[in-house]
């Protein structure tokens, strides 16, 4: 039994998504994000994220975490900021004695849909099925952790059989 959490990073919104492996069955243990607003001081922000980040840690209890690559797009400034949220997830995982495993989008939505090229809806409605979620977790930041968290099971349940 492994229990993971995923991380998709963000300042506006950090997506946290805890998926547990029992007996080759996937659950959600729980999820949700931590939300920043621009009146706070980056640094506040960051803050935030890291210190709200430590405390999911410490409640939901990972084995290891799964982090989205950064992926550079078009809007430097952007990139920078998910940069920076990024950072302060990892140095929360350090803090915990947590391993960390890196995910690029592509890679996440070959696994969840077949297709590396698939749209968030996608993604999010594999992930609700994956699950067998009630709803589809809101914001999509809330999916994605999900499905970069089930992407690392199976990713690693794949290693392991090969």
């Amino acid at each position: 039994m492994v229990r993971v959490i995923g991380i998709d990073p963000g300042t506006a919104i950090t997506g946290w998504g805890v998926v547990e492996d029992k007996n080759g069955t996937l659950e959600s243990v729980d999820f949700g994000y931590i939300k920043t607003t621009p009146k706070q001081l980056k640094a506040e922000r960051l803050k935030q994220i890291y210190e709200d980040l430590l405390n999911v840690i410490k409640d939901t209890t990972p084995d290891v975490m799964a982090i989205e690559m950064i992926f550079f797009n078009i809007n430097v400034k952007t990139a920078l900021n998910v940069g920076q949220a990024r950072g302060v997830s990892l140095l929360a995982a350090a803090v915990s004695g947590l391993s960390t495993y890196e995910y690029n989008t592509s890679e996440v939505k070959n696994v969840m849909t077949g297709y590396g090229r698939a749209t968030k809806k996608e993604v999010a409605s594999k992930i609700k099925e994956l699950l067998r979620l009630q709803e589809t977790p809101k914001p999509d930041d809330v999916s994605d952790a999900l499905a970069i968290a089930a992407t690392h099971i199976i990713q690693t349940q794949k290693a392991l059989s090969e």
